[in-house]
C-alpha cells in the first residue's frame, strides 16, 4: 500500500468537514427520527383503546411516563434540524454540528428509555409472569451492547488521537 493509500483523515477546511459532519448527522437522525415517530405514534393511540381502562395503576403509570419519554426523544431527535434552520447562514456550522451531535446522543439515550418502558408495559399486558423484567433486562443489554458498546469499543480501538468526544475528526473553536 502507498504511504497516500495509508494516509488517516482527509483532507479538509473547517466549513468542508462541518459540511460533511453534518450531512453525516442527518442521515442518522433520519433513521432515528422514522423509528422514534412510528413509537410514539402508536403510543398516542394506545389510551384511546377499550383495554386500557382495564389497566393497572402501575400499567398506567408506566404507560404515562413512556409517553412523555417518547414525546423527549421525538423533540431531542427533531431539534437538530430546528437547530440548523435557526442558524444557517451565520457561519456557525461547527459549532451547530458539535450540538446537534449531541442532541442526537441524548435523542438516543431517551429513545432507548422509551423502547424499555414500552417492551416492559406490553410485556406486562401480554404475560403476567415474573420473567419480564429480566427479559426486559436483556433487551436493553442488547441495545446498549449495539448502540453504546461496540461503538465506543470500536472509537478507542481504532480512532486516531485527533477525534473528538463524539468520534468525530476534531473541529477548531472559533474565537468569539
Amino acid at each position: 500500500m502507498t504511504a497516500e493509500g495509508q494516509r488517516r483523515g482527509r483532507n479538509e477546511t473547517e466549513e468542508e468537514r462541518a459540511d460533511r459532519m453534518w450531512g453525516e448527522l442527518i442521515q442518522e437522525v433520519r433513521v432515528a427520527q422514522t423509528g422514534v415517530q412510528i413509537l410514539f405514534g402508536f403510543l398516542l393511540t394506545v389510551v384511546f383503546q377499550p383495554k386500557y381502562g382495564q389497566l393497572t395503576s402501575t400499567d398506567q403509570a408506566i404507560y404515562i411516563v413512556t409517553v412523555v419519554l417518547g414525546a423527549c426523544a421525538t423533540g431531542a431527535l427533531i431539534g437538530p434540524v430546528s437547530l440548523h434552520r435557526l442558524v444557517s447562514g451565520r457561519r456557525v456550522k461547527p459549532q451547530a454540528v458539535r450540538l446537534a451531535s449531541r442532541m442526537t446522543l441524548v435523542g438516543l439515550a431517551l429513545l432507548l428509555a422509551t423502547m424499555t418502558s414500552s417492551l416492559l408495559l406490553i410485556l406486562r399486558v401480554a404475560t403476567h409472569d415474573g420473567y419480564v423484567p429480566y427479559l426486559v433486562a436483556a433487551v436493553v443489554a442488547w441495545y446498549l451492547l449495539g448502540w453504546y458498546g461496540l461503538p465506543l469499543w470500536a472509537r478507542r480501538r481504532y480512532s486516531s488521537r485527533s477525534a473528538d468526544q463524539d468520534g468525530h475528526p476534531r473541529l477548531p473553536r472559533s474565537p468569539g
